[in-house]
C-alpha cells in the first residue's frame, strides 16, 4: 500500500505562478489548498480548478490558514509582500517542507539584478524560517502562462535547498507536474538563480520570447538518493 500523498498548500495561489502550480498538482493527484489575503478570494480561484487522479477538490483558505492545513507550503507571492506572508504563516510551517518561488523583482526595472542585501529571498525565508522548518528554493524560471497551458514543459527546474533529502522532496514534486528537477546546491546558491530571472525576462523583451527558460544541457547521472 502506498503512503497517501502530501497535501500542498500554495500560498499566493490566486496569482499566475502559484493558480498554475496548484492546477497541476491537482490534475496529478496532490490534494491542494489555495492560499491569499481573502479566504473569499482564494474559494473562488480553488472552485475553479479541476482535479485528477482521486484528488479531493481543491479547497480555498487565508495564507495562514493554509500554511497549517498543507503537509508542504509553496510561497508563490510578490516580493514585496514577501517579509509579511513570512511573519504570517511562521506557525503553520513548523516542521514542514517549505518551498520558496519568490523572486526578488523590484518595479520598474524588473529586468535589473536587485538583489536584496541577505543575498536572495531564498536567504530571507531561510533566516526567518529555517530553524524549524526545510527551506528550498525552486520555480524561478518557469512561466506561468507554460504551467497554464498544459502538457510538457521543456524547462529545468533548479532546486536549491542545505539539506539534499528536502531537495529530493521537491524534485518528486516537480517531477508530477511534467518537469525534470535538479539539485543545484545550498540555499545561499539560489541568489545566482533568482538573479538569473531578471536576465530571462530581459531576453523575452529583446528577443520576443513568450516565457525563455533554463535547460541543462549533457548526460546527466543521477545522484544517489
Amino acid at each position: 500500500m502506498t503512503d497517501p500523498l502530501p497535501t500542498l498548500a500554495i500560498i499566493g495561489g490566486t496569482g499566475a505562478l502559484g493558480g498554475g502550480l496548484a492546477q497541476r498538482w491537482a490534475h496529478a493527484g496532490y490534494p491542494v489548498v489555495i492560499g491569499s489575503r481573502s479566504a473569499e478570494k482564494a474559494g473562488d480561484v480553488a472552485a475553479g480548478l479541476t482535479t485528477g487522479g482521486g484528488a479531493p477538490p481543491v479547497r480555498g483558505a487565508d495564507n495562514k490558514s493554509a500554511a497549517q492545513l498543507g503537509d508542504v507550503v509553496v510561497i508563490t507571492v510578490p516580493f514585496s509582500n514577501h517579509t509579511a506572508i513570512l511573519e504570517e504563516i511562521r506557525t503553520g510551517v513548523e516542521g514542514k517542507l517549505v518551498i520558496d518561488a519568490t523572486v526578488p523583482l523590484v518595479p520598474p526595472k524588473v529586468g535589473t539584478v536587485q538583489l536584496p542585501d541577505a543575498g536572495s529571498a531564498a536567504q530571507i525565508t531561510h533566516e526567518v524560517l529555517g530553524e524549524h522548518s526545510d527551506v528550498v528554493s525552486a520555480f524561478h524560471h518557469i512561466a506561468a502562462d507554460k504551467l497554464h497551458q498544459g502538457g510538457a514543459i521543456d524547462c529545468d527546474v533548479l532546486v536549491c535547498g542545505n539539506k539534499k533529502a528536502a531537495r529530493q522532496s521537491v524534485i518528486t514534486l516537480i517531477e508530477a507536474l511534467g518537469m525534470r528537477g535538479l539539485h543545484a546546491g545550498p540555499i545561499a546558491n539560489s541568489a545566482a538563480i533568482e538573479a538569473m530571472t531578471s536576465v530571462l525576462i530581459t531576453i523575452n523583451r529583446i528577443y520576443k520570447v513568450p516565457g525563455a527558460g533554463i535547460c541543462v544541457t549533457g548526460d546527466l547521472v543521477p545522484p544517489e538518493r
